[in-house]
């Protein structure tokens, strides 16, 4: 098997020692840092995460910093998103997109204060962007990369995991909001939210040197949940349709394209808003479809086909050991999108029957 030569330019994790003496075996590079993909095998990490609770290592999320006076303006500009009502504990899933209405990122935005928040991103060097639209137009902002570095916990037994660590407080949070707790002194942002179906926490590490008594203080008081390192599993968030910036959608879709229109609310005159509305009736959108036979893992698109002719792709697919079916997420044209639609899958392994499904399968 390749491997991954070592570099500087690949950062290490706060959580690195960690996620190494866990036995990562399999890995990714995201945001110029290690991701893990799988500790002991894809089934076993899937039925694990579905059964009792994991700590992620997810310091690939990096933090664009916005702080300043003009720190509304600018994310004003940059999303479709209203924020007016967004509360100072909350966080918002935030449609970023270009002059052109693609897609140039899905990150979660983290209010801290009116002017300061937390842009965290997918994979891309939004960062740039966001510091060229607040230099070209002379914004009284701060741009930067903070050392901070999220941890997510997450599955069943997380709630409990999390209170003995940082207190009942955490029992309290509500989905897409945060609280601001203390671990060793020192103030972190936990938020409800995780890249999972199964529930979770994310907390967002605020200095590096705090990264490894972190790690071993959730492992030492979840020994008797049978707490383990884990990761995003490509099993289940394709069962949950959870979209993978890079995968799943880029710069060439809209928000329409990828159920993220109701977050196009915005009154003010954002960048790319003219070239939104005029793609804001989408001739293509992402579907749940199911394949049938074996099918071969999956490193680019395959092509959809409805009788030799091309409809769309399938983006990601996995099998899932919960519903004894292969699951995947499609970018479907609206011609053969409808629930039921049968279609055809152009795999490296050969044709496979495939089915539109009306949703996603948790």
């Amino acid at each position: 098997m390749a491997m991954i030569f070592p570099s500087r330019r690949v950062r290490r994790t706060p959580f690195s020692e960690g996620v190494k003496a866990a036995g990562m075996t399999v890995c990714t590079v995201y945001n110029r840092m290690i991701l893990p993909s799988v500790f002991a095998s894809q089934e076993e990490d899937y039925r694990h995460l579905k059964t009792h609770v994991q700590v992620w290592d997810v310091s690939c999320e990096r933090q664009v910093a916005v702080q300043g006076p003009d720190a509304r303006k600018l994310l004003d500009m940059l999303s479709p998103r209203d924020l007016d009502k967004m509360a100072a504990d909350q966080c918002y899933y935030m449609p970023a997109i270009d002059r052109n209405g693609g897609m140039l990122n899905d990150p979660v935005l983290v209010k801290l204060a009116e002017d300061h928040f937390w842009i965290s991103i997918a994979d891309s060097d939004y960062l740039q962007y966001v510091a060229g639209v607040a230099d070209a137009l002379g914004l009284d902002v701060r741009v930067w990369e903070p050392d901070v570095s999220p941890l997510a916990v997450q599955g069943p037994k997380t709630d409990e995991l999390m209170a003995r660590v940082f207190g009942d407080a955490v029992r309290d949070i509500r989905f897409f909001r945060y609280k601001k707790l203390a671990f060793e002194g020192r103030e972190m942002v936990v938020a409800r939210s995780g890249y999972s179906k199964q529930g979770g926490f994310e907390i967002y590490l605020d200095g590096s040197d705090y990264g490894m008594p972190l790690w071993d203080a959730l492992f030492k008081a979840g020994e008797d949940l049978e707490v383990r390192a884990g990761c995003p599993s490509t099993m289940e968030r394709t069962e949950g349709g959870l979209l993978s910036y890079g995968n799943d959608m880029n710069q060439s879709n809209t928000p329409f394209e990828i159920g993220l229109g109701k977050f196009v609310n915005s009154p003010k005159d954002y960048i790319g808003k003219a070239g939104l509305m005029a793609r804001s009736e989408p001739e293509r959108q992402i579907r749940a479809v199911e394949i049938g036979g074996e099918i071969p893992l999956i490193d680019k698109e395959w092509p959809l086909l409805a009788d030799g002719k091309w409809v769309g792709q399938v983006t990601t697919a996995a099998w899932s050991p919960d519903f004894q079916t292969n699951v995947s997420i499609a970018m479907v044209e609206k011609s053969h999108w409808d629930a039921g639609t049968k279609l055809e899958v152009e795999t490296p392994d050969g044709m496979r029957t495939a089915e539109v499904k009306a949703q996603f399968w948790a």
